[in-house]
């Protein structure tokens, strides 16, 4: 057993974080990118101000056998723990399915773990050569198109979604994001409204315009994906 995971929170029980399976979530700790809207701010450290022991984790799902479906991997940026894959072995052998949310910041350890996943939410910020305005972090667009290809090319099952925020989106972007996700050939696609609670960027909280997610302009964006959906906030 490698270096035990860093977990920053726990949920018990999530119906919605894994579709159509009842899931713990473990939040791993730490992020390489800081994007703006975040609503975990506190997992974005590489150590948090109060942390789960990976053995406390494992000794709650033991006693969860039989009744949760599936343990999903978030965070932060789960990929960014060298542990990952060791603590994806150990759930799986405890027999529950394996869920994992990334950004796609890691395309070399995403390589490694999609073996031992049986879905992704993929979190796309932006048109990939747009990432950096999101992240802060140069190359990083690069790096999620690259893990994108690999979820794509793997057959596992995913959803791709973008978190929304009028300030550093527009239609247009989102109208070239979606073309190019279906041209890779994504057949599920979320956009999720940006939610305030937890965002930490107070200038991303003032002057909020009304949402451009309307009815007109998704029935442009959906014929292009099986599954097509607005989370509203």
């Amino acid at each position: 057993m490698g270096r035990p995971l860093c977990v920053g929170g726990l949920t018990p029980l999530s119906t919605t974080d894994y579709p159509s399976y009842l899931s713990a979530v473990v939040f791993c700790q730490g992020c390489p990118w800081r994007c703006g809207y975040c609503h975990n701010p506190h997992l974005l450290p590489a150590h948090g101000a109060s942390e789960i022991a990976w053995s406390d984790v494992l000794s709650f799902l033991r006693r969860r056998r039989g009744l949760l479906d599936a343990v999903v991997f978030s965070g932060g940026e789960p990929l960014a723990q060298a542990g990952l894959a060791d603590a994806m072995r150990t759930v799986r052998r405890m027999g529950f399915r394996v869920g994992l949310h990334t950004g796609g910041g890691y395309p070399s350890r995403l390589a490694e773990v999609l073996a031992l996943v049986d879905w992704v939410g993929f979190d796309i910020k932006a048109p990939f050569a747009e990432y950096s305005r999101i992240t802060t972090v140069r190359g990083s667009g690069d790096r999620a198109l690259a893990s994108a290809k690999l979820v794509l090319g793997s057959g596992v099952a995913c959803e791709f979604r973008t978190t929304v925020h009028p300030h550093q989106h527009d239609a247009r972007a989102l109208e070239r994001l979606a073309e190019h996700l279906a041209l890779l050939g994504a057949r599920n696609y979320v956009l999720q409204e940006f939610r305030a609670d937890g965002c930490a960027n107070a200038a991303l909280l003032r002057d909020l315009p009304a949402p451009f997610l309307t009815e007109s302009w998704c029935a442009k964006v959906a014929p292009k994906f099986e599954s097509f959906a607005v989370r509203r906030a």
